[in-house]
């Protein structure tokens, strides 16, 4: 079973990644909102429950946007992602997602390898991967480290979600730059 076969399995088809596997359906979804529109939902969203679309609803299957933007989201820089995709639409976006069979299958070949370099896990606590079934149990329970012999530390940030670059640069800086000092 590959990725979107297990989303689907697990999550049905109105997961987000099962819903932007055909071409074009999910754009024209997109289609009646303005770019800002689509960008701020996704960019502020919050809730780490599954991201849902269910047929017919489009966004409005997702919570509004809160009005005022987050610390690290600023009013110019969502104009300026915005101003991107009104010019070339959210294909781009959404074929990562409809590259996952394919992510699968190239990197068939090195199931089961550990990662033998050192390493330290950042994840914000809203992050809905964080929240997939199972995966809070793989990273904290022993199948991560067991897969990443070396891995150090597991730093859960709180109060982040999915954009912990974006919505944290200065705690990260000084996550990446600690740690490198060790070496």
């Amino acid at each position: 079973m590959n990725t979107v076969e297990g989303f689907k399995a697990l999550y049905g088809e109105d997961h987000y990644i099962s819903r932007f596997q055909v071409p074009g359906k999910i754009e024209a979804e997109f289609a009646p909102y303005c770019a800002k529109v689509v960008l701020k939902k996704f960019l502020t969203f919050r809730d780490p429950a599954p991201f849902y679309f269910p047929k017919g609803k489009g966004l409005d299957a997702i919570p509004d946007a809160p009005a005022a933007l987050s610390s690290w989201l600023s009013e110019e820089e969502l104009d300026y992602y915005a101003c991107k995709f009104e010019k070339t639409g959210f294909t781009g976006a959404v074929n990562y997602y409809r590259a996952l069979p394919l992510d699968w299958e190239l990197t068939a070949p090195w199931m089961g390898v550990q990662v033998k370099v050192p390493t330290k896990f950042i994840v914000g606590e809203f992050d809905l991967v964080y929240h997939i079934p199972g995966a809070k149990e793989y990273i904290h329970n022993g199948g991560f480290k067991k897969d990443v012999p070396l891995l150090e530390e597991v730093v859960i940030l709180e109060g982040a979600a999915h954009f912990v670059n974006q919505e944290r640069p200065d705690e990260i800086s000084k996550h990446i730059y600690d740690f490198i000092q060790k070496f």
